[in-house]
């Protein structure tokens, strides 16, 4: 057993009350009423906990070619449009089985649809986290700009029928959002036994109306509940809040008053010093997506940089569609790899493995507002817990427990998971769903959505390449920071 704040593997009893850990001790009396969970031959691990995906993602992953994150974000309408309620369930919970599956007991979603989250179809997505029995926070993502505005220098580059396409393109109406936003909170906040809560979440910064950051402030301060937003990801996105504000988003956002202990900034790629320093200094987190950030060729976020200034990292796997899987022991990996390559020969500025794990347990934990309640094996925490195989190939010889967990382990030799203790995956399997079906359904659902997009696809295709120039274009933008693997091209 890893306790909590230990990196090192140790013998002991778990005494789950209720929903609760009520004790942890070496030897621990057993009570004839109690029912026995045999762990010998099981590593039991606090659940990881996912500090940033979508569920939306899942259904349609696998179709992301060489895409930039503006490349993905265009492809919007032909990926998130027209789907029915129960196409947004099925996708939620493919992805929740696979989480569960790879050791994983919470997640912090940020559900999107085309042009805007339903009530029903947020219903659906809680539906489908509480049938599949993980934890969530449900973050309906939304913004009341519309997206090729946001693109530095975008609709100058479009030929004049591409360009008048485009413009024709109405915003979702700012009041109608909130009010979505604030009926979500009321409706769903604390359902399923308190396992789903509810956020707030402006998509990007950019893509919102200073009035809509504004009033999502307020929603999160007036109900108590967090607020989430993909921050600074891109150097498009950078480039765009320089010309909007002449300053930084995280300066924009601290203005609004919306940085404190109850805000996350997905990626915080193209974070400044004086980005990071106002984070620290607010308690804020952020949701550090490795995997995505490769993929996306986003760049290479400055995680040393912000744990150093008092900053709380959680780990997360962002979507499917931009990251392919929902596996934190891959991402994990990742994140204890990438970092290195940023400070050549400087080993003591390089992450270790208890930096990692802290990133994807605890730090995550307080990233979703659930400090308190999850993220490690301690009295009065939730019991939520994973039971790995300790006979696993990647594990064994067990030299270093913490090391063989973030930097070999797969995630592939979870057996056992259980959440505010109940066990809702036995021998691998999630014990709620029918998997064979619901991969069925899904498999029929991704089939019947493709189709109906197909149009909105050929759109997003013939966009592409001028959402491409954009982006290289933005890319050689002087910045006081870069976070690419280059140095910054040069301008055109």
């Amino acid at each position: 057993m890893l306790r909590a704040g230990a990196a090192t593997l140790e013998d002991a009893d778990i005494l789950i009350d209720g929903e609760r850990i009520a004790a942890v001790e070496a030897r621990l009396p057993r009570a004839p009423d109690h029912e026995e969970i045999d762990a010998r031959g099981f590593l039991v691990l606090p659940g990881l906990i996912n500090a940033h995906t979508h569920a939306h993602n899942n259904l349609l992953r696998g179709l992301a070619g060489r895409w930039t994150l503006e490349n993905l974000l265009n492809h919007a309408q032909a990926l998130n449009a027209n789907r029915t309620p129960e196409d947004q369930y099925l996708s939620a919970a493919i992805g929740a089985v696979e989480m569960l599956k790879t050791g994983c007991t919470a997640a912090y979603d940020l559900f999107m649809a085309a042009p805007a989250p339903t009530p029903e179809g947020v219903e659906a997505v809680t539906r489908a986290y509480a049938d599949v029995g993980m934890r969530a926070v449900i973050a309906p993502a939304v913004g009341d700009l519309v997206f090729f505005e946001t693109v530095p220098d975008l609709y100058d580059l479009l030929p004049k029928p591409l360009r008048q396409v485009v413009e024709a393109i109405r915003p979702s109406p700012t009041a109608g959002l909130l009010e979505l936003s604030e009926t979500t909170i009321r409706r769903w906040h604390g359902a399923d036994g308190g396992r789903t809560r509810v956020a707030l979440a402006p998509t990007i910064p950019t893509q919102c109306t200073d009035e809509f950051l504004a009033g999502c402030g307020k929603l999160a301060r007036d109900y108590g509940v967090g607020l989430h937003t993909h921050l600074s990801e891109s150097k498009t996105q950078t480039v765009a809040a320089a010309r909007r504000w002449g300053k930084t988003s995280v300066a924009r956002l601290d203005e609004l008053g919306m940085l404190n202990p109850g805000f996350t900034g997905a990626h915080g790629v193209w974070l400044t010093d004086d980005d990071i320093a106002r984070l620290g200094a607010a308690g804020a987190s952020i949701a550090h997506n490795p995997a995505s950030n490769l993929r996306l060729g986003s760049g290479i976020a400055p995680v040393r940089e912000m744990l150093d200034r008092g900053v709380t990292v959680g780990m997360g796997t962002d979507g499917s569609m931009s990251s392919d899987n929902q596996n934190l022991f891959e991402a994990m990996r990742l994140a204890a790899l990438l970092g290195n390559v940023r400070f050549p020969a400087d080993d003591a500025r390089w992450l270790e493995a208890a930096d990692v794990w802290h990133m994807a347990t605890e730090g995550s934990a307080r990233a979703l507002g659930l400090a308190a309640d999850v993220g490690a094996i301690a009295p009065g925490r939730k019991a939520d817990l994973v039971l790995l195989r300790a006979d696993s190939v990647f594990l064994r010889p067990l030299n270093d427990a913490l090391n063989a967990l973030v930097y070999r382990e797969t995630g592939a030799d979870v057996d056992t998971v259980l959440v505010d203790g109940r066990i809702v995956l036995r021998g691998g399997r999630a014990l709620n769903v029918d998997e064979e079906r619901l991969r069925a359904r899904a498999e029929e659902a991704a089939n019947a959505v493709r189709a109906r997009n197909a149009d909105a696809w050929t759109l997003a295709e013939q966009l592409a390449p001028y959402i491409g120039e954009a982006c290289r274009a933005a890319a050689a933008v002087p910045f006081p920071v870069n976070r690419y693997a280059a140095p910054l091209p040069r301008p055109a």
